[in-house]
């Protein structure tokens, strides 16, 4: 009864924070999408399904399919180049890693908003890059860099990126690497080394690097709004949209909801197949416990 005791106090400053500043704006964001407008920009009396109906826009279902395929191959790209850096991060004598470290922390320490006017310099029609591909005969004289979907998944990989590399480093840095050597020395190949003992092992930091990049990924406004233009818009754009210009707060909840219920289905789904994963190889679980420990 006294260890239970002690583990609600423990445990309780981090719930109630989670309630207060999660939980609670959830349920209000949901329960305005049945708000009527005000007229003058606020939140009018009674409840209404008026807001819903009005989503059956012609334009939002390739917006939303935009913004998942944007925000999942953004995310995917991320871990696919984050992997193999975090792996050879790990394998780095001090000095060096330190150094590889700065340089990918470094464009934290730049406004966002600049890092993102960067890039629309960099692509710019005028600009050196793309005059120098012209040039080199690479891309075709009326091809454009900026104001497309490519240009705002480029920035994108770029902006997130590190989100990625972290996490995963985290777990690799604690990675027995004389597990790999004895995997090869039972006839292992590199790769099979790699797939079947370090990729396990750091699992659970893959599936946070995750989180923490599709998240912010999927409810991306800026990017798409300077370096996407109109034919590039997300959910995002639609939700600063109806707050910003037209005032309209119940559309941008219901529009908010509909981004959540984006964001949570996938890692909802990600948790049920890595389930069903160990279920079908409960080794790997063992496996993965046994790559960290020293």
């Amino acid at each position: 009864m006294k260890s239970f005791r002690n583990h609600v106090l423990i445990t309780m400053p981090s719930f109630l924070w989670l309630v207060i500043f999660y939980a609670l704006p959830v349920f209000i964001v949901f329960l305005l999408a049945f708000k009527p407008v005000d007229p003058y920009g606020g939140i009018g009396d009674g409840w209404t399904l008026t807001t819903l109906r009005n989503l059956a826009n012609p334009s939002y279902p390739s917006i939303i399919w935009r913004t998942v395929w944007l925000g999942v191959v953004s995310t995917a790209v991320s871990i696919i180049i984050a992997i193999p850096i975090a792996y050879h991060l790990a394998k780095m004598s001090s000095k060096l890693r330190n150094i590889v470290l700065m340089l990918i922390i470094v464009p934290f320490w730049t406004n966002f908003l600049i890092r993102i006017f960067a890039w629309k310099v960099f692509l710019n029609p005028e600009g050196f890059f793309r005059r120098s591909l012209v040039y080199m005969g690479l891309i075709p004289e009326e091809t454009m860099l900026l104001y497309n979907q490519w240009a705002v998944l480029a920035v994108m990989i770029y902006t997130y990126l590190p989100y990625a590399i972290l996490p995963i480093y985290a777990a690799a840095e604690k990675f027995d690497f004389a597990l790999l050597d004895a995997a090869k020395d039972l006839g292992a190949s590199s790769f099979q080394a790699f797939r079947k003992v370090f990729l396990p092992s750091i699992s659970k930091s893959i599936g946070v690097a995750v989180m923490v990049v599709l998240i912010p990924a999927l409810g991306a406004y800026l990017i798409p709004d300077l370096v996407g233009g109109p034919t590039s818009e997300m959910i995002g754009d639609k939700i600063a949209q109806s707050v910003f210009t037209e005032r309209n707060l119940p559309h941008a909840s219901a529009l908010s909801a509909i981004l959540m219920i984006a964001v949570f289905l996938p890692l909802l789904l990600m948790m049920f197949f890595r389930r069903i994963c160990n279920n079908i190889n409960p080794e790997s679980e063992k496996t993965a416990r046994i790559g960290v420990k020293k």
